[in-house]
């Protein structure tokens, strides 16, 4: 009988998905809230990526040095002036600097800037590579409790009455669920509102500084979260989820 021995045991393998590439445009979500929530892939990019681009430099500034990261050299990139500055930036990448997007929170090009500087980047076939984490809409739905197989996100609703009036109108019988980012200023308008357009009994969330200490959701029909919504503290960032007509919790 033959023995078998057991196998030297290898190297494992470097993590390449760590290390920056030139000429490659990083599009790297931070945290909404939670700082504990960036993942290790994210900081290893925001330490190496040549430049910065920011929605604000001052706020990823802050970012950095709590997190102990080497200043790096941020770029100034938002919704003013990001059509001027997205081919120039696309000009960076193809001369084989590196490229990291991020936003004030969250994911870039989800309601941030973002979307020009990854279509430049796209029409002169230069690598784009997604580094995902935390994104505020899709936290909402995954603990809302309301169906998730399918759903249309839209962003900010618009800051006139009759335009959200319409939206809502509109969507009425969508078949899936609708998430919509809100303003403090306009949550509790835009929830009566919805309530007065689509009925006291739809089943909406209405989701608040998630991640955060102060994090909470309000889930039922649409005349129970108004209610409760007039008695709760409305400082902070929303996300409204409505249910598809019919939705029971």
């Amino acid at each position: 009988m033959s023995l078998r021995l057991p196998m030297a045991l290898s190297e494992p393998k470097p993590n390449t998905s760590l290390t920056v590439l030139p000429g490659h445009l990083y599009v790297v979500a931070t945290p909404i809230g939670n700082l504990h929530d960036l993942s290790p892939r994210a900081r290893s990019i925001l330490s190496q990526a040549d430049l910065l681009a920011c929605e604000d430099t001052r706020t990823t500034g802050q970012l950095l040095a709590r997190l102990g990261l080497p200043h790096k050299t941020l770029v100034s990139y938002h919704d003013h002036n990001e059509r001027e500055l997205a081919p120039k930036l696309a000009d960076e990448l193809a001369s084989g600097k590196s490229v990291a997007l991020v936003s004030d929170a969250g994911t870039p090009a989800i309601s941030d800037p973002g979307f020009r500087l990854v279509r430049a980047a796209r029409r002169r076939a230069l690598p784009v590579v997604p580094v995902p984490g935390p994104c505020a809409f899709a936290a909402a739905l995954s603990a809302s409790g309301l169906p998730s197989n399918g759903f249309l996100f839209v962003g900010f609703l618009p800051p006139k009455s009759a335009a959200r009036i319409a939206f809502f109108e509109k969507h009425r019988d969508f078949a899936y669920t609708l998430i919509l980012y809100e303003s403090c200023h306009r949550i509790e308008k835009a929830v009566t509102e919805l309530h007065d357009s689509l009925g006291p009994e739809r089943v909406i969330c209405v989701a608040k500084e998630l991640t955060k200490l102060h994090e909470s959701f309000l889930v039922g029909p649409a005349a129970q979260v108004r209610d409760a919504l007039s008695q709760a503290s409305l400082k902070g960032e929303f996300v409204l989820l409505i249910a598809p007509q019919g939705f029971v919790l």
